[in-house]
């Protein structure tokens, strides 16, 4: 006698997907705003630049705010949409997240 089983997928895979889709998300925002305002405000002769706190503007907020920024914004993403969740052998089927 065989004995069929049926294939449960494990409800962590969800998760992870949608944790690795708000990464790339992240990733290109951050991207563009780093092309944004490097070359935004970069593009043009460097005497014309306007300087902020002792950088040139474009490098300013496309390096320095970007970093305070999107450092601010994975902190958001991680405490609000990933979820804590066992990385073991799944037992629990019916584990969902909180």
């Amino acid at each position: 006698m065989e004995m069929e089983e049926k294939f449960r997928e494990d409800p962590r895979y969800k998760q992870a997907n949608k944790e690795a889709l708000l990464a790339i998300g992240l990733f290109f925002l951050n991207f563009l705003w780093w092309f944004a305002w490097a070359y935004g405000l970069g593009s043009g002769s460097p005497a014309d630049y306007a300087w902020f706190m002792g950088f040139p503007a474009w490098f300013f907020w496309s390096v320095i705010g970007g970093f305070i920024v999107f450092s601010f914004l994975t902190w958001v993403m991680v405490t609000y949409f990933y979820k804590d969740m066992p990385l073991g052998a799944q037992t629990d089927y019916n584990w969902r997240p909180k």
